[in-house]
């Protein structure tokens, strides 16, 4: 368990680097079609379900990986 919690993070910090040196690298993030925006007047809603859908495709595919 400590392994793969190790290998989270270093994965985490190298894409906050790839993010903080290319910042359009991730710009799709977000932008997605399916991705629901809703402004009226001083409201904004935001709400990204194909992005969490993406997301969760490829953490279930990387737990997979590394579970076996």
């Amino acid at each position: 368990m400590a392994k793969i919690l190790i290998i989270i993070g270093a994965v985490l910090i190298v894409i906050g680097i790839i993010w903080l040196i290319l910042p359009s690298a991730f710009s799709w993030m977000g932008n997605l079609p399916g991705d629901i925006k809703h402004t009226s007047g001083n409201t904004q809603i935001y709400f990204p379900v194909v992005t969490m859908i993406v997301i969760s495709v490829i953490a279930t595919i990387l737990l997979n990986l590394f579970n076996r």
